[in-house]
């Protein structure tokens, strides 16, 4: 059994991923920190886990430091904070991070650490080797898996536009006036427009299939009046038929068990709670429109994580993560 830590224990991400890990039949939870509660019961916080199969004695509280006493541990604290925690991590513990400080190349080595990225239907021959990934951000999960096959055949030539919209728990469990439901339930609204930082790594994954890409991004995300789940649509010109365009997808992800072609219109129901991602491919002249469906704190978030362990330890890619939808 391989032995999990957890700090950042209170989040929205930290409630999937120790769902998740309760239920996998190869890790057991050895220790959630968290610094906002510690010494809280932890079904205080996050009161779905009443029932949710077996946490032991020693996770029945928030802790408030790691133990030594763990193999791999994973970092689900805010944006920022990663090279802080890490420091005083042994070396010998293995690290999955969910915050965005070390997804870049440039920003990917700490001390003797260096991190992978861990988009597994990119790198999934890297992460078997690595003992240290860091996860990919929600959005830019849901776009570069609408664009992988493209940009390994080099078929990217144009800009890329993109329209996303994400729910409220992508903004994590924070205070804020634009999270609040009165500001949010029947409304949306744009942020960051032509200027999110996931869209870095959605270059760097470009740049890595097919260097010579120099089109633009063009990315407007928004928040949604919906707790969870990311819905992206994009469009670029192409030189492809549709039919080759299809036949395309569904050659790239046949291997993939967590990637599905859909032929017809899709719709976010169809992906929460589960670690999926639909993608669905439309053509009007000469332009491929793509669009995507994720669940942001599952694929986007903690169930890649999941997947990212499994791929690391070389167990079953979906062990663990064979989640229901929540239905219509």
């Amino acid at each position: 059994m391989i032995k999990i830590g957890i700090i950042g224990g209170a989040g929205y991400t930290s409630n999937e991923l120790i769902k998740i890990l309760n239920n996998h039949p190869k890790v057991e939870i050895k220790n959630i920190v968290s610094t906002t509660y510690p010494g809280i019961p932890i079904e205080e916080i996050h009161q779905n886990l009443i029932g949710e199969g077996e946490i032991t004695e020693i996770t029945k509280r928030f802790s408030s430091k790691i133990t030594d006493e763990i193999d791999l541990l994973f970092l689900c604290i805010g944006h920022g904070q990663s090279k802080k925690i890490l420091k005083n991590i042994c070396e010998k513990i293995n690290v999955i991070d969910l915050s965005n400080d070390l997804r870049m190349n440039n920003n990917s080595i700490f001390k003797k650490r260096r991190f992978k990225y861990g988009l597994p239907e990119l790198n999934k021959k890297i992460l078997k080797k690595t003992k240290n990934i860091a996860n990919p951000g929600c959005f830019a999960t849901a776009i570069q898996l609408a664009i992988l096959p493209l940009a390994k055949s080099n078929l990217l030539k144009k800009n890329i536009h993109i329209s996303a919209i994400t729910g409220s728990t992508g903004a994590g469990r924070m205070n804020n006036e634009k999270l609040n439901f009165s500001w949010r339930n029947n409304n949306i609204s744009t942020y960051k427009v032509f200027n999110h930082f996931h869209i870095m790594e959605v270059k760097q994954t470009i740049n890595q299939l097919q260097k010579k890409y120099n089109g633009k991004i063009y990315f407007i995300p928004y928040r949604g009046c919906f707790s969870r789940g990311i819905i992206s649509t994009l469009y670029t010109s192409i030189e492809l038929s549709f039919e080759e365009i299809k036949k395309l997808y569904y050659n790239f992800y046949k291997k993939n068990p967590f990637i599905f072609i859909s032929e017809k219109e899709i719709h976010l129901k169809q992906v929460i709670n589960t670690n999926k991602c639909i993608i669905n491919l439309n053509y009007f002249k000469k332009k491929v429109i793509i669009t995507s469906i994720i669940d942001n704190l599952i694929k986007g978030a903690s169930g890649q994580a999941v997947q990212n362990m499994n791929i690391m330890y070389n167990f079953k890619e979906t062990c663990g993560l064979k989640l229901t939808p929540l239905g219509v």
